[in-house]
């Protein structure tokens, strides 16, 4: 059950790192650039499906993309199922 556990928290803290890193306006050679297309890579056969299915919800002039807490939430959610 460690690993289980230990994935899923991996898992959630690189969804966290991507919501970080894309506050930031990074350079497209530089190594944040490099974490951020590794994180994307990692978490956005996940997200992506979630994000297509769910709208945006618009505030003002932008839209604030909910995907990412919805899958932390639901990868918490079972990992208290797993016991971890």
């Amino acid at each position: 059950m460690g690993i289980i556990c230990f994935l899923g928290l991996a898992f959630v803290l690189t969804i966290i790192l991507r919501i970080v890193l894309s506050w930031f306006p990074l350079d497209p050679d530089g190594l944040g650039a490099t974490f951020f297309h590794v994180t994307v890579r990692i978490t956005e056969p996940v997200l992506g499906p979630i994000r297509r299915a769910l709208p945006m919800v618009r505030m003002g002039n932008f839209g604030l993309d909910l995907s990412p807490i919805l899958v932390i939430l639901g990868v918490q959610i079972l990992l208290g199922l797993l016991g971890c």
